[in-house]
């Protein structure tokens, strides 16, 4: 399991070790395939937060509806946050979590920056373990399903005033998984439009907010009535390439200087630090075939790789889709081929199954953490 690097909790912290289960009499739900984030476990984690008594102790329960109050800054300012992890079932019928504490790491970093309380990850993360444990059963056993976690960290703060929150809920549902995409699909098309900014300098575009994603909708919507599935969110004078919808992206080819390259935008602040992003960085750093860069990346030089053939192949990542490959780019009036190689000479593929042979338990690593 990945060590943790966060400064020591400055507050507080609610405790695992006084958890209290509360378990449901609902048979288990239990589904082979079903739409992403539809389906979803008996149990659910829960711990309110108050500025004059602190962290409560966390409570795992029934899965059940929030009562808010109708004026909860959450609803009326976006005072919120959330996290997305899975658990896979490996061939040994163990439950494994791929590196969990970038996770919760990444929650408190967003939580700073959304003036939310901040927490022990490690506590956290213990809490999680048993969630799972408890609806352990739900999971199938498939190399093709897993269990979306969903952290989530919200505001309760009964008042209309903008200011920082002194209550707050820490909540986390469960959700059974298949394939992020429709299994008829297979490379993406992506519709970029620098009229769309997804994010910006100085912005939340590091942290994984509500806010970054509702905000991304008519961008969505747009771009599948131009036949694309993904928005290619673009940033400044010069387009540069930021992110591919929901997920980090990576551009695979033969650079300026006539090297291998596989290049992803830096995190300069509007680039959310994925885990899968990088969990590729580290896996193809340690091959030491080919250059792996984190750098700026611009339409203009896109362009020009694709039409000098320097393209070997572009690609999405992310928790809920692992790897998506990129079959073309709509832009500016024209459509841009990306090249599709056969699937086994793809660095997209060879990626995607060094990582879920880690997931699922095939290949042992300490990037997984057993439940």
């Amino acid at each position: 399991m990945d060590a943790p690097t966060m400064k020591a909790c400055s507050i507080p912290s609610f405790k695992a070790t006084e958890l209290v289960i509360k378990r449901s009499t609902a048979p288990v739900n239990r589904h082979d395939t079903c739409a992403f984030g539809t389906v979803f476990t008996n149990h659910m984690l829960t711990i309110k937060w108050d500025a004059c008594e602190g962290w409560l102790s966390p409570l795992i329960q029934p899965f059940h509806n929030l009562p808010l109050h109708p004026a909860c800054s959450s609803l009326h300012y976006g005072v919120q946050l959330f996290e997305g992890l899975k658990a896979y079932r490996g061939a040994d019928n163990r439950l494994r979590l791929f590196r969990p504490m970038l996770n919760m790491e990444r929650m408190l970093v967003s939580a700073r920056r959304a003036c939310l309380p901040i927490f022990e990850a490690s506590e956290l993360l213990e809490c999680i373990r048993k969630l799972v444990e408890v609806d352990q059963d739900c999971v199938p056993c498939s190399d093709t399903a897993s269990l979306y976690i969903r952290p989530t960290l919200i505001s309760t703060e009964p008042s209309l005033a903008v200011q920082k929150p002194g209550r707050a809920l820490l909540f986390v549902i469960m959700s059974l998984v298949s394939s992020y995409f429709n299994a008829a699909t297979k490379d993406i098309s992506l519709w970029a439009d620098p009229k769309y900014t997804r994010a910006w300098e100085g912005g939340t575009g590091d942290c994984k907010m509500g806010g970054n994603y509702g905000s991304t909708l008519c961008a969505q919507y747009e771009a599948a009535e131009n036949g694309c599935q993904q928005v290619l969110w673009l940033y400044g004078e010069d387009h540069q390439i930021t992110e591919v919808g929901t997920m980090n992206i990576f551009v695979h080819w033969i650079n300026e200087d006539g090297e291998e390259e596989l290049a992803t935008p830096p995190l300069n602040g509007i680039i959310l630090p994925g885990v899968t992003r990088r969990s590729i960085l580290e896996l193809t750093r340690q091959w030491g075939e080919f250059k792996v860069t984190e750098r700026s990346l611009n339409m203009a030089q896109l362009q020009g790789a694709l039409k000098q053939g320097r393209v070997k192949q572009l690609f999405g990542s992310g928790t809920a889709c692992m790897i998506c490959p990129v079959a073309e780019i709509f832009y500016l009036g024209e459509h841009l081929r990306i090249p599709r190689q056969e699937k086994s000479s793809q660095l997209s593929a060879r990626i995607f199954k060094q990582l879920t042979d880690i997931q699922y338990g095939r290949t042992p690593s300490d990037w997984t953490f057993l439940v």
